[in-house]
């Protein structure tokens, strides 16, 4: 008897969920989440928790389809995705800022099997086990970041501001600047639990979307 493949994203991508702390940059093609967009301090804001209560709840709703008679086409197994999100603001992050003003859109990557048809099948399976959850803020977004300066970051939330220095040195050392605007924000893609370990060994990886300045 053969063992089941279960993927891992975070082993198969590594240059997507494993950059170095040192900036790098990447280009990356158009990839398919589970999203939720809304506005607030996370750390307070009662939207932010019950955005990942429904992404979580979507992702191993999706997952746990195989136990049950509404499995989906192309179904393979996976382990749950990291907590990734985008600011519309972060690219400004600084000790002034004030996080009530956060707008965010917090997502899980979908496993490849799962198509905006598969996405609404996957959403109404949610809402029929658990019908209290407010299920049409759920969408389904494909995101093309393309060419991007990215790094680990390790330690607090708070502490990011030197982590961005450090990538913005490096765009400029190497003619490149960042390109945040409507469609292209700061991303994070969340390594680490907040609740299982201290701020100092939290792993958060950050993302810009850059443009090249010598076609300026």
């Amino acid at each position: 008897m053969g063992f089941e493949v279960i993927v891992d994203y975070k082993k198969s991508c590594k240059d997507i969920y494993l950059p170095k702390t040192e900036p790098s940059l990447i280009t990356l093609t158009p990839i398919a989440y589970a999203a939720v967009k809304g506005s607030g301090d996370p750390n307070t804001s009662k939207a932010y928790k019950e955005a990942l209560e429904l992404l979580y709840g979507l992702l191993y709703t999706i997952k746990m389809s195989k136990r049950s008679d509404h499995s989906f086409a192309g179904y393979f197994d996976y382990v749950v995705p990291p907590l990734e999100g985008l600011w519309e603001n972060g690219g400004e992050l600084n000790d002034a800022i004030d996080k009530h003003q956060f707008v965010w859109i917090s997502m899980i990557r979908l496993p490849e099997f799962i198509d905006a048809q598969a996405f609404d099948q996957a959403v109404e399976m949610l809402h029929a086990k658990k019908p209290k959850l407010d299920v049409s803020k759920l969408f389904y977004k494909v995101y093309e970041e393309g060419l991007c300066v990215q790094c680990m970051h390790l330690g607090s939330y708070d502490d990011e501001p030197a982590t961005l220095a450090k990538m913005n040195a490096y765009l400029e050392a190497n003619g490149y600047c960042t390109d945040i605007n409507e469609t292209r924000w700061h991303h994070e893609i969340y390594l680490s639990d907040p609740r299982k370990c201290t701020s100092d060994k939290l792993k958060t990886v950050i993302r810009h979307p850059i443009r090249s300045m010598k076609a300026e």
